[in-house]
This record gives structure tokens, sequence and C-alpha cells, in this order.
């Protein structure tokens, strides 16, 4: 499934896997654009597989016109062997019936890789969020329990909140609870999987709706640094000529939403 660029494969022991979910608003996606973006990673492969819709497309990371003609596809692999981290970007929706193989294929990746944990960057639909959940942050997460063990305390000193249980059949009062994603896509399958393969996998998670959601992706990914610290908060960065916004949003953004109204229009 997983093909290297070069000759040799990289080892990713020990490596944290970071990946969306092609859920509500993309947000995911964006956010791990912002990260690869960022941190200036390095491509180091792809994934060949039948269960994404096939596409193919420009650097969307092109800094100049030199790098500004490679060609990228619907499944990418980046690395940063620094951090310890590795990314798989995903560009393009599921066909039909692929989700749960393709979640397979990853998740045996995954153990054969030898990866320390998986962090999948999600978001489900706001409009289904209960009382509780209207009152409270947006932002939720799920440990699997092979992870929890390490870093359960971790998480605690950081106040987040856990994913709720709701009803597993809405409105029947006797109804068994369990976790529910609307709109999070393989958010639920992988972590089900995650389970049951006991790999330590962190799912990190935003109620949002659809439309400009490049705020979101921005609200995300600094929640998941306020756990793994991928660059300085603001407020300790040394040099005081940065910039107010450490995240650097990548060159494909310019035509998220398109090009401009032409003027002939007025």
């Amino acid at each position: 499934m997983f093909v290297p660029c070069g000759e040799s494969v990289c080892d990713l022991t020990g490596f944290t896997l970071l990946m969306p979910a092609v859920s509500v608003g993309n947000v995911g996606q964006l956010a791990i654009d912002l990260i690869i973006s960022t941190l200036n990673m390095c491509k180091i492969g792809y994934f060949y597989t039948d269960c994404l819709v096939p596409m193919v497309g420009n650097n969307p990371y092109a800094t100049s016109e030199e790098n500004s003609t490679e060609l990228s596809i619907n499944a990418e692999v980046y690395s940063l062997p620094s951090r310890k981290l590795v990314v798989l970007q995903l560009r393009s929706i599921f066909i039909k019936y692929k989700s749960k193989p393709f979640c397979e294929k990853l998740l045996s990746w995954v153990k054969s890789s030898n990866c320390a944990k998986v962090i999948v960057l999600s978001s489900s639909h706001s409009y289904h969020r209960n009382d509780l959940q209207l009152c409270s942050t947006p932002f939720r997460y799920l440990l699997t329990p092979s992870l929890q063990k390490s870093v359960q305390n971790q998480i605690k000193c950081l106040n987040w909140e856990e994913m709720e249980k709701s009803p597993c059949i809405p409105e029947i009062d006797d109804s068994e609870f369990c976790i529910q994603i609307p709109g999070g896509g393989i958010t639920k399958t992988l972590y089900d999987e995650s389970c049951s393969e006991e790999i330590p996998m962190a799912v990190l998670l935003k109620f949002v709706s659809e439309g400009d959601n490049i705020p979101d992706a921005f609200g995300l990914v600094e929640y998941l640094n306020e756990w793994l610290q991928i660059i300085k908060p603001r407020l300790q960065c040394d040099d005081p000529k940065a910039s107010a916004l450490p995240w650097k949003m990548p060159s494909s953004w310019r035509l998220l939403f398109g090009s401009g109204l032409p003027p002939a229009l007025f």
C-alpha cells in the first residue's frame, strides 16, 4: 500500500502519525495542510490504493516556480525525522464501500511501521450537539485503551473534554449508549478498529458547520499543539518580530474558494 519515493524505505519506528479524516468542512485535511506547510515537511512516499477517488494536481505547498510543477495525488506521506513526525494527507473522497478496507490496510501499515501512536484530526456536525455540548468547548478527544495508559495524565492536565457517548438509537429511552461522530467520515471506523487491534490512537475533533472552515482548521491545529507542542506558542516565541500567526498557510489556499469575481460583472 505504501510506496516510498526513493529506493530506501524510511524507518518510522517510534514516529507519531498524524492524519485527517475526510469529514465535514474538510477541517482535518486543512489542519494537516497547515502542519505540512509550517514544518516544511518532506514527501517520502504515497499510498497506492483503489479505495480513494483518483486525483492529480500541482504541488499544494509550492514555494517557487521550480517546485510548483511537482505533481501531487490523493494520498501522500510526509515526514520530519527531527520531530519523529510522519503525516498522511488525504485529498479525495472514498469510493463507495471502500472506506473500511482502506482503514484495515492503513492500520496494518501502521502496525508494520511500528509507529508509536496515531492521531486523527477530524470534525463533526455542530447541529448534532446536545445541550451539554452546546454549553462547552467545541473540541473533543478520544483515546483508545492502549494509548490511554501512557497519555491520560498528560491529557488531564490540559483539561480537555472527552467525546460523550450518546444513545445508539435516538429518542428511545432504554437505548444503549455509544460513541457517535456524525459527519466524521472514517473517524469512528478507525477508532473502533484501533480499539480492537490494540493500536494507540487519539482522535481530536471539532464541532463545525460547512462554510469557510479555515478558522476551524486553525483552531483544531492549535488544539493539537497544546498537546504535542509542534511549534512554540506565540507568547513563548523568542523573536519579537515574529508573526502573530505562527502557522504558515500553503500557497494552494489562495484558490480555496476559486478566483476573484471578474470586473466585467460590475
